[in-house]
């Protein structure tokens, strides 16, 4: 792979640096530029174009190809123009393709939610089987930073990069499918075929399905044949993955799921029973997944890469027996939060913090469903904390799930559940 012409990087995130590195070292004198919506464009070696400047760039062809970072619509007009312009448009992943992919086993894993659980128990599963593999995507390494290193990768892949996926995989998997990201695809059809396009594509490789995946007709369509479908566990093996998930630090029903899906799939590849159930034995929570901490006598749980409701709902459902209060609310997206608000009594929640702005949605819904539960509205996370400090003997745990992503208050999750621990210390420790 060779280019001729000058590359623009559209965004300055891990997967540009990572981008920015292999061509770099593939191609030293090559011209590169970067582009960014908003915030810093701090790539090395490269020349700035200020996004009022872009359009003007394109119709002057002053660069070749365009490799997208995942966050940035591929539905922006800006895309539309530089393809009428005859400037292709493509992925840190589709180079990873281009590059590396002959030669190699693929695993592609994608879902609502589940996928970073999943991706990173077929990675032990297959290693403590013995098999050399390696783990990129959202999880683990940018695509192009993994390069050739593993006979076998397992690709972790958010909708964002299954929508242009220009590489056929060896074993593709969907854990589930919710609406999510409609902001970013412009409607919850473009989303769900988007995420589907993983599996929706000729080629006849098999597929594995999570537990609600199994029964969505959206994805029995996009499997087109079930002869496709990777053959369920025996007996014998979901037997010896219960036990494995009962003594490991899997929590919650949902998980369990996920160690099975996971399991499907790496047996398909090739893994030993007995690798399996190391796998799941070594499995450390994802940060900002569950993540359990104890100040002044009450666990706080930090879930903050809930962006959804479904994951609101796992996330409540994996503390059975306890009085819970719970942090919902954020970015908009369209969330509906009826059902979960009609749920909550069940899950043994006593009360509610609401965050902006859809936390507004999950208030009226609870107010409705729940009129016992205590909602307290509050303007952003530190409000919010305070305010559930006044009811500290109503709940034994404080979950942060809040079914919704952090762009309106923070820069990512990450960030949202760094803070939320930070408080927890400081006003309940």
């Amino acid at each position: 792979m060779r280019f001729e012409e000058p590359i623009l990087l559209y965004g300055a995130g891990r997967e540009a640096l990572s981008t920015r590195a292999f061509l770099k070292a593939r191609q030293p004198d090559l011209k590169v530029f970067v582009t960014v919506d908003s915030g810093d464009a701090d790539i090395p070696d490269t020349e700035v174009i200020a996004p009022a400047d872009l359009i003007a760039a394109i119709r002057a062809h002053r660069f070749g190809h365009i490799v997208k970072s995942p966050g940035v619509s591929r539905y922006k007009d800006v895309f539309d123009i530089a393809r009428d312009a005859g400037i292709p448009v493509t992925s840190n992943l589709n180079l990873w393709g281009a590059a590396y992919r002959v030669g190699r086993t693929v695993i592609a894993i994608t879902g609502t939610k589940g996928k970073s659980t999943t991706a990173t128990l077929v990675h032990l599963m297959l290693t403590k089987s013995g098999i050399d593999a390696g783990l990129a995507g959202n999880v683990g390494l940018a695509p192009l930073d993994i390069a050739d290193q593993h006979p076998v990768v397992i690709f972790e892949l958010s909708s964002y990069q299954t929508a242009d996926m220009s590489f056929l995989p060896d074993i593709a998997a969907v854990t589930n499918l919710y609406p999510e990201h409609v902001d970013w695809h412009g409607s919850l059809e473009r989303y769900y075929r988007d995420k589907l396009h993983l599996i929706d594509r000729e080629g006849g490789f098999p597929i594995a399905l999570g537990a609600a995946a199994k029964g969505n007709a959206r994805v029995a369509m996009a499997v087109r044949d079930h002869r496709r479908l990777i053959r369920d566990l025996t007996p014998e093996e979901t037997a010896a993955i219960d036990k494995a998930a009962a003594g490991s630090r899997l929590k919650g029903a949902h998980n369990l799921d996920n160690a099975h899906l996971a399991a499907c799939i790496a047996l398909a590849a090739g893994a030993t029973l007995e690798g399996v159930v190391h796998g799941i034995a070594a499995f450390i929570p994802l940060p900002h997944r569950l993540e359990e901490h104890q100040f002044g006598g009450t666990l706080f749980v930090n879930d903050s890469i809930s962006t959804t409701p479904e994951a609101t709902k796992a996330a409540l459902a994996a503390y059975k027996g306890y009085r819970l209060a719970l942090i919902g609310g954020g970015h908009e997206r369209e969330q509906d939060y009826g059902e979960l608000a009609g749920l909550l009594a069940g899950y043994g929640v006593t009360t509610v913090a609401c965050l902006p702005v859809t936390g507004m949605r999950l208030a009226a819904a609870t107010h409705i469903a729940a009129p016992h539960i205590t909602v307290l509205p509050a303007l952003d996370l530190e409000a919010a904390m305070h305010a559930l400090h006044q009811h500290r003997d109503d709940f034994d745990a404080l979950i942060l799930s809040p079914g919704a992503p952090s762009y309106n208050q923070f820069k990512n999750f990450e960030a949202r559940g760094l803070r939320f621990v930070e408080l927890a210390q400081a006003i309940f420790g």
